[in-house]
């Protein structure tokens, strides 16, 4: 009787270590009933608004890249973030997917709780190996917070999660070339705002920082640099801009470097080696100088022609405020046509921090982004459109509007890595002016849209069709 007894308490102890066990991962990694994203204003106000605001999960355009599309399992896996109710202003770092066969997603699962932030310069970045497990980079902010990388458990699966590292790493970048590894671009805030580089061949053992771009004038205490960059085969790129004396809202020129061989050296676009870090600002890697003009350069996206010459989208412009006093923003695109660099301007909008992507097939290129200023004239983001040039860039024609007649602004629509239709494309929208809702979507290369489900109560739901003509139901 007594082992009876003896056999029954431990089994009892047994099954509440197992339940406690079970019950503590999922509370680690629990899901989110539904798709929303995180609201956040800057705070920096002037006459027409703040600097920028909104509906901000999939910003910033220096988190490379936030979706990349797995045609091993058919899927598309897409970080952001997000809140867990409408009420709410702070932080979760989340992946949700996407089934192409199904075309079903499901519930978004939680990462990391950033514990209170509310800032979306916190989001997250992704990578998948050649293996299929996922890779979360979570950005940081310098010091002040740290970033982390996250592995899931399981290939290409998003029910769990392992820490690998807890760094200072900001705007994280990363790229996965099959048989080297990776490589992260990312930023520190080292006076104050300086671009790095990390390489490793598995992710969980990584090489020291190492320090890429800090440009200064002799006069200069401070540097500082925005990159966004891009990957074609083994070739990783990054286009930067030039923070005078480290002063963000006096950002200019447009700078290009590029490695071939995972980081070992870095060149310009002929191939001259550049020593790191780069520190002159008339160094061989400069594409536009915009200094002197006192024009102000926001990169958007790279990506590259059939020959694997790259080409950016940025939006230039007078000051950074928002509102008319300093004009429409340019939108441009700038190629290397094998000989030297072309630049064309597509269209114009109303703020800095509009923000699109681009894509390339041939002679075929395609921008999407808020282009319309409307409904919220002078905030950040707007009404999503489409245009088309079938000349390489050279000149642009709108052939969509994507949404119409919205209550809120669209911003940050961000091309899906390797993407594929109907996942093409996301991003959320928000009120720049006041606290609101945010809504995900989705959308494919004829620009349809589909809106995320921002209530689930099933494990995985099907997306509604948002139809243009009758849009202002859907917001």
């Amino acid at each position: 009787m007594k082992l009876f007894c003896n056999y029954l308490k431990i089994s009892f102890l047994l099954l509440f270590c197992f339940s406690a066990s079970s019950l503590l991962a999922q509370e680690k990694y629990p899901t989110v009933d539904g798709y929303k994203g995180i609201w956040f204003t800057l705070g920096q106000k002037s006459e027409f608004g703040d600097k920028y605001s909104g509906g901000l999960g999939t910003y910033t355009a220096k988190h490379i890249p936030l979706a990349i599309f797995a045609p091993e399992v058919n899927r598309t896996f897409f970080v952001y973030g997000g809140t867990k109710s409408e009420d709410e202003r702070y932080l979760l770092c989340m992946i949700g997917e996407f089934d192409h066969n199904t075309g079903m997603v499901s519930k978004p699962v939680i990462v990391y709780d950033k514990l209170g932030v509310d800032d979306p310069h916190d989001n997250p970045s992704l990578a998948i190996d050649k293996e299929g497990y996922l890779w979360v980079f979570v950005s940081g902010r310098g010091r002040k917070r740290m970033g982390f990388k996250y592995k899931s458990t399981s290939p290409y699966s998003t029910a769990s999660f392992k820490q690998v590292s807890e760094e200072e790493m900001t705007y994280p970048q990363p790229k996965y070339i099959a048989g080297k590894g990776f490589l992260n671009l990312f930023t520190k805030y080292t006076g104050v705002r300086q671009l790095y580089f990390e390489t490793s061949s598995d992710g969980e053992e990584w090489s020291e920082d190492q320090h890429l771009v800090g440009i200064k004038r002799p006069e200069d205490k401070n540097s500082g640099h925005y990159q966004v960059s891009g990957q074609h085969e083994g070739k990783i790129v990054f286009f930067c801009n030039w923070h005078p004396n480290g002063n963000v809202d006096l950002r200019t020129n447009l700078y290009y470097y590029q490695t071939e061989d995972f980081g070992k050296t870095w060149t310009d676009i002929n191939g001259k080696t550049v020593s790191i870090p780069v520190t002159d600002p008339s160094t061989s890697g400069l594409v536009k100088e915009y200094f002197s003009q006192k024009r102000n350069v926001y990169l958007k996206d790279v990506n590259f022609d059939s020959k694997g010459n790259p080409i950016a989208l940025y939006v230039e412009g007078e000051g950074h405020q928002p509102g008319p006093k300093y004009g429409p923003r340019n939108w441009h695109v700038v190629h290397w046509d094998g000989r030297q660099w072309q630049d064309h301007i597509i269209t114009q909008s109303d703020q800095n921090y509009d923000m699109g992507s681009l894509w390339i097939d041939g002679d075929n290129w395609m921008v999407i982004g808020p282009t319309n200023d409307s409904p919220q004239l002078y905030g950040a983001g707007g009404e999503v459109e489409m245009w088309k040039s079938t000349n390489a860039g050279k000149t642009w024609a709108k052939t969509k509007k994507l949404t119409k007649g919205s209550k809120r602004n669209h911003n940050y629509i961000r091309r899906v890595s390797n993407g594929t239709d109907p996942f093409l494309y996301f991003w959320a929208d928000g009120d720049p002016n006041s606290f609101s809702k945010s809504q995900l979507y989705y959308g494919d290369s004829k620009g349809k849209v589909w809106q995320l489900p921002y209530e689930m109560t099933a494990d995985q739901e099907k997306p509604k069709r948002v139809k243009t003509n009758i849009i202002s139901r859907w917001f």
